[in-house]
């Protein structure tokens, strides 16, 4: 029987593969995909994911198609009422939300407001849907000359804090989204409380790495929670501490964007550990799918691939790679916001069967029970476990 002692799941923050059918619900056309956009770039090239089998994905029929793929496919359906960072981690984790967490597409009621700015002892300015960017740019000089906070939200479950670093010190704005994580919960659980730090003058305004998620508690055990009771390691990478709130994290890794976190989880091949390193490369999203940029979400995906040619040389006979991602990002679809999408997955390694497409999969779950059950441990999930069809037992 071939053994598996490590897996790396890799998510490719945002890299849908076409709308679910449910879309227009979300508010996205039936056409939104991000990744037949980024393939219309020159700048794309993705050789070892299309190796392993990538455009044989049910659906993706606009490029050519691997003859003898040297891993196992699938495409995923989210079940969760959702299509957010918070949400999909979880779905990937093993926990289906059948309700979407609060949004707030005419700001936050007066009442939360008045709650946050009491316990702040600021005022907040701003209180709409904005971008990030724009957001700064738009009440940044008036934060610096009043020291009042910047609070936004998007069609995301969030509620973001941007403050200048010279005008509110990094700890003391992490300390105010403690504050607000505190306050958002019941009838107002926002999935996460963003601290959204930047620097500059106006009108060049620049955010910071100093970003820094906290996140709602995963209201069951996920698949990190089932690993680490039993003794197993769950190395997370990048953002996955923050979107899991740091429950069921064994090493949290911070990484400083797509390139470094790939470096460091070919670094992590070296290790000698037992159980699930998870990555999260939130480049995909944050800095291209959101901000509409093709060309720039096509490099990075080129640069992964080439990447993810040196992980795959370094692998172990006992390894498993999985690759996906939590939602889409569209960079050719209207607005800024993130859509509704299936999601691909990859899994390669010597314990994987070859070539086996698994077809369209109804929820992202399978991957915590595919995960769980390649260690023998018991999750509660409505996943299904792929290992009797692409297990090289």
């Amino acid at each position: 029987m071939m053994k598996v002692k490590r897996v790396f799941l890799i998510v490719l923050d945002s890299c849908g593969i076409g709308a679910e059918p449910d879309a227009a619900q979300f508010g996205d056309s039936d056409d939104c995909n991000t990744l037949h956009s980024i393939t219309t770039s020159s700048y794309y090239a993705t050789p070892n994911m299309k190796k392993i089998g990538l455009f044989n994905i049910d659906g993706i029929d606009y490029m050519d198609k691997e003859e003898s793929p040297s891993g196992s496919f699938a495409r995923l359906r989210e079940r969760s009422m959702g299509k957010d960072t918070t949400i999909g981690h979880w779905e990937i984790a093993g926990i289906v939300s059948s309700e979407p967490l609060p949004t707030y597409p005419n700001g936050f009621p007066n009442e939360v407001i008045d709650e946050l700015e009491n316990a702040f002892g600021r005022k907040i300015l701003c209180n709409k849907p904005y971008s990030g960017t724009q957001v700064i740019h738009d009440y940044g000089k008036e934060h610096e000359q009043t020291g009042s906070l910047i609070v936004y939200t998007s069609a995301d479950s969030v509620l973001q804090i941007a403050a200048h670093e010279s005008i509110v010190p990094l700890e003391k704005l992490y300390e105010y989204c403690r504050i607000a994580r505190k306050i958002m919960q019941g009838d107002h659980c926002v999935g996460r409380i963003i601290a959204r730090p930047f620097v500059g003058r106006f009108p060049n305004y620049e955010r910071t790495p100093h970003r820094h998620d906290f996140s709602l508690l995963p209201p069951a055990d996920t698949m990190l929670d089932v690993l680490q009771k039993n003794n197993l390691a769950t190395v997370c990478v990048g953002k996955i501490s923050d979107i899991f709130a740091a429950r069921g994290v064994g090493r949290h890794i911070p990484i400083e964007g797509n390139e470094d976190g790939m470096n460091k989880t070919i670094a992590l091949l070296d290790d000698d550990f037992q159980g699930l390193c998870f990555v999260n490369l939130v480049d995909f999203d944050m800095k291209y799918g959101h901000r509409r940029d093709v060309d720039g979400y096509a490099k990075a995906a080129t640069v992964f691939d080439r990447q993810l040619g040196s992980f795959i040389d370094k692998m172990h006979s006992d390894d498993v790679l999985m690759i996906t991602a939590d939602h889409g990002c569209d960079p050719k679809a209207p607005g800024t916001d993130h859509t509704r999408e299936y999601v691909p997955l990859l899994i390669y390694g010597r314990p994987i069967k070859a070539g086996i497409n698994l077809g369209t999969r109804p929820t992202f779950a399978d991957i915590a029970a595919t995960v769980t059950d390649f260690f023998d441990v018991e999750l509660m999930t409505q996943g299904k476990s792929l290992t009797d069809k692409i297990w090289d037992r």
